[in-house]
């Protein structure tokens, strides 16, 4: 089964149930309102810092719920919904004009060789990279960074969704502008009334937190060992999705934090299936039930870091090639 025939069959999978998507919202949003009040006023520090993190992992879970609404897998058509994950949308740098512009053409373009990066991280073959000039090797290896991933929080939400997003175009993206405003807004509030430590805490610590596990997971969902990428002429959709998206396997703990993505597979096949409805559609359609690709353990992270370019030859990702290294752009130990 493949093509249409395999979109098909997801089909019942990406029915709602209402009161199911209703109660994930209300206590999504319910522990991280506990995590936030846990960062900011509870009496020990550690406790504090704790809260925090928490804060940061619910913010990603969170962000999945908001990216589920704007494909129309959860509350579809809700004014409610559209208004909460909006001002949420802001709240953590995903302004959600941008945020649809580039996510809806990302799944419309995943793994393509030349129109990928819109959305994603770009990708080179091997061959381009040893014919690209010095600057423009620089400024691919510096967007693959891993650096670049954990600083996502700078590089790639208040850059990039914000900042670039709206110098490139200010009158459709003017709420890239908003969402830039109302943080410079609550951090110097937060900061004036409570103290930098009560900011660092409460907004930018769970923020940073939340943008470098989120920067990791758009790039490990595409940059995986066993990924494969296709030339435009014979790309195809389903092939896309099952095998240049990955199946990350993660335990309960961040299978709740990252709201399932891990089944990106399953997502990118058919994006209008809740979250909460993935693991079901891939333990019941057997062409989805993929060996595990990767993880979230510091082994496969690296792994993944390590994969740079495509080589068509050997069908798969490769680091940069040893004669043409990544023009004094450093990697990690």
């Amino acid at each position: 089964m493949q093509g249409n025939e395999l979109v098909a069959v997801t089909r019942p999978f990406a029915s709602e149930d209402r009161a199911r998507s209703v109660y994930h919202v209300a206590s999504t949003f319910a522990v991280l309102a506990l995590a936030t009040a846990v960062a900011a006023v509870a009496p020990y520090k550690p406790l504090r810092i704790f809260g925090s993190v928490i804060e940061g992992l619910v913010i990603v879970r969170a962000f999945i719920l908001a990216h589920d609404f704007q494909h129309g897998a959860l509350l579809r058509k809700s004014k409610v919904g559209s208004v909460i994950f909006g001002l949420y949308g802001a709240l953590v740098l995903t302004p959600p004009r941008v945020w649809r512009q580039t996510h809806n053409y990302h799944h419309a373009h995943t793994a393509k060789i030349v129109g990928a990066q819109i959305g994603s991280y770009p990708v080179m073959t091997v061959e381009m990279w040893k014919r690209a000039p010095r600057g423009k090797r620089i400024a691919y290896a510096l967007a693959r960074h891993p650096l670049t991933i954990l600083f996502g929080y700078v590089t790639i939400f208040l850059g990039g969704m914000c900042i670039s997003a709206f110098l490139r175009n200010p009158k459709e993206n003017w709420d890239s502008a908003a969402a830039l405003v109302l943080h410079a807004a609550l951090v110097t509030t937060i900061t004036y009334f409570f103290g930098w430590e009560m900011t660092l805490l409460v907004l930018v610590g769970p923020l940073f937190i939340a943008c470098a596990l989120g920067s990791y997971l758009f790039y490990a969902q595409h940059n995986f060992p066993g990924v494969h990428m296709q030339p435009r002429q014979t790309w195809t959709f389903a092939r896309a999705a099952v095998e240049s998206s990955s199946f990350m396997r993660c335990g309960p703990i961040m299978s709740y934090f990252t709201g399932d993505i891990g089944y990106h597979h399953v997502h990118h096949l058919n994006a209008a299936i809740p979250f909460y409805r993935l693991r079901e559609a891939m333990a019941a359609i057997p062409e989805l039930q993929v060996e595990p690709q990767t993880s979230l353990s510091p082994r496969d992270i690296l792994h993944c870091f390590s994969l740079k370019l495509w080589d068509p030859q050997a069908g798969k990702m490769v680091p940069y090639p040893k004669d043409a290294p990544p023009a004094e752009v450093a990697e990690p130990a």
